[in-house]
C-alpha cells in the first residue's frame, strides 16, 4: 500500500522531510542573510557615492574604485599582507602539519595533552595574545631587553620597522598552528584503517606511510586550512592595531588594508571611501583564494 500522493506527485511522508529540511535551514539563512549580505550589499551601495561640501551625497559612479586603485597607502598595506601571506602561511601550516602528524603517529605518551596544549594559545583572545607578545618584544621594558640586560648583549629591537612583520607573523602563527592542527589531525584519524594494514602488508614503514598514505588524505584538509589562512591573512587588523600603540612610528593607520579601512570609517568620517576599500579588499582575498584552489584542483588532476 503506497502513502497517498499530494499535489506535486509526492507521498506525504517526503514532504514532512522535505518541510521539516527547510525549516531546519531557515535559521542559518535569516541569521546568514542579516548578518553576511545585508551588511555586504550595503558596503557596496555605499561605494558607489561619495560626501561632498556643495551637493551633500552624491552617485559618483566607480570613482571610488578609481581611486582606491590608485591609492599609494592601500597599495603598500596589500602588499604589506601579502608578503605576509606568503612567508607566514607556509611556516604555520608545515608546523601544523608536523604537529598533526606527529600526534597522530601513536609515538608520543599522553597525545591528549600535547594536543590540548599546541591548540590552547587558539583559546587566548587575539588582545590579550597582543599584549603579552608586546611585552615580550619591548627593547627597554620587556622580556627581550630583560634578557638582553641580563647577559649584556644588544638584541635586535623586535618591533623597530624592519622586525615588526616578522614579530606579527610569530604571534600569528602562535595562535592559529593548534587551530590548523585540530583540522589536520581530524582528517588523518578519519583515513580508513585498511589502508594502513595494506601498505604495512606491502613492507612500508612509517615515514613512507606517512609521504604516500597520510600527505595525499590531507589534500583536502590542506586546502581548507590554506584557504582559511589567506582569508586570514588580508583580514590582519588586531595584532597591528593593539601593537601600533607601542609602536606608532612603525605601524601607521594605514599598516594593512583593514586598519587603514577602519582609520577611513572612524577617524576620518570617509564612509564611502572606506567602504570601497572593504569592497576591493575582499575581491582581492576572493580572487587569491579561488586562484589558490583552481590551482591545486589542475595539480591534482596531472598528478
Amino acid at each position: 500500500m503506497t502513502a497517498p500522493a499530494v499535489r506535486g506527485g509526492l507521498p506525504r511522508p517526503f514532504l514532512r522531510l522535505r518541510v521539516a529540511g527547510y525549516a531546519f535551514f531557515l535559521p542559518f539563512f535569516v541569521v546568514f542573510l542579516v548578518a553576511v549580505v545585508a551588511p555586504l550589499a550595503y558596503a557596496i551601495y555605499l561605494s558607489f557615492f561619495q560626501d561632498r561640501m556643495i551637493g551633500g551625497t552624491v552617485f559618483s559612479g566607480l570613482a571610488n574604485y578609481t581611486r582606491a586603485i590608485g591609492d599609494a597607502l592601500f597599495g603598500a598595506g596589500l602588499l604589506r599582507v601579502a608578503l605576509f601571506l606568503v612567508v607566514q602561511v607556509p611556516i604555520m601550516l608545515l608546523l601544523a602539519l608536523g604537529c598533526a602528524l606527529a600526534i597522530d603517529s601513536g609515538r608520543l605518551r599522553w597525545p591528549s595533552l600535547f594536543r590540548i596544549t599546541i591548540f590552547m594559545p587558539y583559546a587566548v583572545p587575539a588582545v590579550v595574545s597582543a599584549l603579552m607578545w608586546g611585552y615580550i618584544y619591548g627593547d627597554q621594558f620587556g622580556l627581550v631587553g630583560q634578557i638582553g640586560d641580563a647577559f649584556g648583549v644588544a638584541l635586535p629591537n623586535l618591533m623597530s620597522r624592519s622586525w615588526m612583520l616578522s614579530s606579527i607573523g610569530n604571534m600569528v602563527t602562535w595562535e592559529f598552528v593548534g587551530y590548523n592542527m585540530i583540522i589536520l589531525y581530524a582528517a588523518l584519524r578519519a583515513i580508513p584503517e585498511e589502508l594502513y594494514e595494506a601498505a604495512e602488508m606491502d613492507g612500508a614503514g612509517a615515514i613512507r606511510i606517512a609521504w604516500s598514505v597520510k600527505l595525499p588524505a590531507l589534500r583536502p584538509a590542506l586546502l581548507v586550512a590554506t584557504i582559511f589562512s589567506i582569508i586570514g591573512s588580508f583580514q590582519l587588523f588586531n595584532e597591528p592595531n593593539i601593537l601600533q600603540k607601542l609602536a606608532p612610528a612603525v605601524i601607521t593607520t594605514s599598516y594593512t588594508p583593514n586598519m587603514y579601512a577602519y582609520g577611513l570609517a572612524f577617524n576620518g568620517q570617509q564612509i564611502n571611501y572606506s567602504a570601497t576599500v572593504a569592497v576591493v579588499l575582499g575581491l582581492v582575498t576572493v580572487v587569491v583564494a579561488y586562484a589558490v584552489q583552481i590551482l591545486t584542483a589542475r595539480r591534482e588532476n596531472t598528478l
